[in-house]
């Protein structure tokens, strides 16, 4: 007849053979495993409180110990972390009065090292190193890398130990002498090996964002070589480009992160990584390529998280949840991405690739997938996380139509303007009035909840009555452009400031610049000046030069660096046979540096 050990061991491992999946199993959905895991975790924490309903004894300890880490295995695996460490804790305390040791304290450190050094001798050394390991993961899943660092000589004996010929022997010694040894759910070796280059790679990130790329830069090239997922070695690679990437080396970064490729293709945080590079080198070509490549393939089914095998019940997503590592590993959604490429092949003279990129883009955001978008009115682009980082949609429109009308589809243009003025006319307010510190901060308290406010609207609509002005002058319609020119003119007007912004420059900054102080004022005011430029040219055509003479002149005062107006002013002077103002004015213009097209 079997022992009361006898059955608990055969209980603990039947549960272990029916926990693993066989790998035609794997196919399983994901909430069929989770409910299989919350059941064995379930049964496991049953058994583990029969056999510690009896006093700590020695004798059985390597049982209750292994049933002790299956049972947190299941915990951590569902993120039930609360649950596993107390399990720990409760297991290091019966740990202590097997050996007859004091566990009187309260710090986890010093408690575990008490332990660790009443077991030394041990049978049950290795079951209580294998509790450790879980114990390691639990303070990676919480990010206390002081912790481990504070730890780090034990963590690297129980590295020594599980990983090298000691571990071999130990566990083949143990098999020789009791066959019928307590299963484990999961390889504690493989889990240690697991847990190293995940703790070097959160640890890397973290000492990365406090500024140690070099210090950090040799152990992730030395994790790049330790036995792991080719997922988890990819990440040491990127990390590495992102030490050299601040270290001011873009190219020794750049094949960094192609190394992260060619060991895991989909590292596509990799391939966004190097589109930042290309832009801080201005490689505008690479930048586009990249752009494009990684679209194509954020486009494809998502990947599995990265596994290990013997480990696929703890994730390494369990142990890389940092901050700062989770930053280095984030990628634009496809979406986000796509309206980066249009934009950068309007802004690089590519405008026909750009508008074919921009109209899948604004199909991607109207069709069914994405049929939350619109459901109010057009400027409430809120879709999902994904693409939270994208444009309103109005603004979309705009862009949109702006690469239209450089790609000589004026018709086009004007149809997307339409549709922009359509939306948000209704809800334009009679005027918008801005002080001072509401300039500073950005325009009003409206404006600030995602541009629903009124001053959004104002610019989104002269903007559309702007860019339908120049269709019709790119289509020799005068009369008709006169008239959106004039409507622009008339929105803008209506915005009014209390005070001048302190000290505030017209020069409008470049896209890529972040615009602190007065970001709306410079976009009415540049909008001002062209609709002004643009009605002063349409009169000029006209013949109409006075009229064409003044709209000239408040062009250039409220944009002075506009060299189309500055020339066009000349020459409408010269016209009006004032010779030497038309000199001056073109002197000035040309002296006037110019200004790329991104501005």
């Amino acid at each position: 007849m079997l022992s009361l050990l006898d059955k608990w061991v055969q209980e603990n491992n039947e549960l272990a053979n029916n926990f693993k999946l066989p790998e035609a199993q794997e196919a399983t959905s994901p909430d069929q495993n989770r409910t299989n895991l919350r059941q064995s975790c379930s049964e496991f924490h049953k058994l583990l409180r029969k056999i510690q309903g009896i006093p700590p004894d020695a004798g059985h300890a390597e049982l209750e110990l292994s049933v002790v880490y299956n049972a947190s295995v299941c915990f951590i695996a569902q993120s039930q972390i609360v649950e596993a460490e107390l399990l720990l804790q409760q297991a290091t305390e019966r740990v202590l009065q097997m050996t007859g040791d004091d566990p009187d304290t309260s710090d986890p450190l010093v408690l575990w090292r008490t332990v660790l050094k009443s077991v030394r001798k041990t049978a049950f050394h290795h079951h209580v190193l294998y509790l450790l390991s879980l114990q390691w993961a639990i303070w990676l899943t919480n990010s206390y890398l002081k912790t481990i660092r504070d730890f780090q000589e034990e963590i690297s004996a129980l590295l020594e130990t599980l990983s090298g010929k000691v571990g071999d022997d130990c566990r083949n010694e143990t098999k020789a002498k009791f066959p019928d040894v307590p299963k484990l759910i999961t390889d504690p070796r493989r889990l240690v090996e697991l847990l190293q280059i995940c703790t070097i790679i959160t640890q890397g990130a973290e000492r990365l964002s406090e500024g140690w790329s070099s210090e950090v830069l040799s152990d992730l090239q030395a994790a790049s070589t330790l036995p792991a997922a080719r997922a988890l070695v990819a990440y040491t690679h990127l990390l590495s480009g992102a030490c050299l990437a601040h270290m001011n080396r873009p190219q020794m970064a750049l094949q960094c992160y192609k190394t992260a490729l060619e060991t895991d293709s989909h590292c596509v945080c990799a391939l966004y990584q190097s589109i930042l590079i290309y832009r801080q080198l201005k490689n505008s070509q690479a930048e586009i390529q990249t752009l494009r490549i990684l679209h194509s393939i954020l486009l494809l089914p998502s990947s599995s998280e990265p596994a290990m095998a013997g480990t696929h019940l703890l994730s390494p997503s369990l142990f890389l949840r940092s901050q700062s590592l989770s930053s280095l590993l984030s990628v634009p959604s496809a979406l986000s991405v796509l309206h980066s490429l249009a934009l950068k092949c309007v802004l690089h003279s590519r405008a026909s690739e750009g508008v074919e990129h921009y109209l899948d883009l604004l199909a991607a955001l109207h069709s069914e997938d994405q049929h939350r978008i619109g459901a109010k009115t057009m400027t409430d682009t809120q879709v999902h996380a994904e693409v939270s980082t994208l444009p309103k949609l109005p603004r979309l429109y705009l862009e949109a139509g702006a690469a239209l009308l450089m790609a000589q589809r004026p018709a086009d243009c004007m149809a997307l303007c339409s549709e922009v003025i359509s939306t948000t006319q209704d809800l334009l307010p009679q005027k918008v009035v801005l002080d001072e510190s509401e300039t500073n901060a950005a325009a009003t308290e409206d404006v600030k909840e995602e541009g629903e406010g009124g001053l959004a609207m104002f610019l989104w609509t002269a903007a559309a009555y702007l860019l339908q002005g120049h269709c019709f002058t790119h289509m020799k319609d005068w009369k008709q452009a006169v008239t959106h020119y004039t409507r622009c003119i008339n929105l803008l007007v209506k915005v009014h400031y209390k005070n001048k912004v302190a000290g505030f420059q017209t020069q409008i900054p470049s896209a890529d610049t972040d615009v602190q102080q007065g970001g709306d004022f410079c976009i009415l005011q540049r909008l001002k000046g062209l609709s002004f430029a643009g009605r002063g040219i349409s009169f000029t055509q006209m013949d109409r030069m006075k009229e064409a003479l003044r709209d000239l002149q408040h062009s250039l005062q409220v944009l002075p660096e506009g060299v189309g107006a500055g020339l066009w002013c000349g020459e409408v002077l010269w016209r009006l046979s004032r010779r030497c103002d038309a000199a001056a004015c073109w002197e000035k213009t040309w002296s006037l540096p110019t200004q790329p097209l991104t501005e």
